[in-house]
């Protein structure tokens, strides 16, 4: 069973990655980081999780695709891993594997200029993504897998309008008539209502 992280443990795991980075004499490395983790981290949502999402790097001021993982990164990660007895798959890029990930999708409009940073040592930097992405990615993967991402997504509590953008993002990731029916009544069973008639 995956031992869930809380903010402790995620903050001790940053900051272990960013020794083990060190140690292994690997370059700097910026990651942009996503769902839970970030939730947790910036303190939008007192939860735990399970891992932490990467969606993307950024190289030279740019954001970039991450896959696969650079090795230096997977080691590290490998380490921190044995050294806090935590899962071995802990970091991932699991939002942006394939070509049907986020990054290779397209991001929302103005994604980078609102990320915050945080430096953990020399050879890391996480960027955590702002709580109006957080409601776009949130509101698709409620319509695709629901569960606890619409309990987060509750959680972020969007207006009107953030939620009419997140919409109109998600459903350029996903054209298909179904989609569209279950967001539509996510939406209502939501208490948005009025959102879902102007789509």
């Amino acid at each position: 069973m995956r031992k869930s992280l809380d903010r402790t443990t995620l903050d001790l795991a940053m900051k272990s990655l960013a020794i083990r980075l060190s140690e292994n004499n690997a370059e700097k490395i910026e990651i942009v980081v996503c769902g839970g983790s970030a939730l947790v981290l910036t303190g939008m949502v007192p939860r735990t999780t399970k891992d932490v999402d990467i969606v993307a790097l950024i190289r030279a001021g740019r954001l970039v695709s991450l896959a696969p993982l650079p090795d230096e990164l997977i080691q590290a990660a490998s380490e921190v891993a044995e050294d806090l007895a935590i899962d071995s798959n802990w970091l991932n890029n699991g939002p942006s594997s394939g070509e049907g990930g986020l990054f290779q999708m397209g991001l929302p409009q103005g994604f980078a200029d609102r990320l915050t940073s945080e430096a953990y040592g020399e050879c890391l930097r996480v960027h955590f993504i702002d709580r109006l992405d957080q409601i776009h990615f949130k509101l698709y993967a409620s319509v695709d897998r629901g569960g606890y991402h619409i309990e987060d997504l509750r959680a972020l509590s969007p207006t009107p309008d953030e939620l009419e953008s997140a919409c109109r993002w998600c459903m350029t990731h996903d054209v298909s008539e179904g989609f569209r029916m279950v967001l539509l009544n996510l939406l209502k069973a939501l208490g948005y209502e009025n959102v879902a008639n102007k789509l």
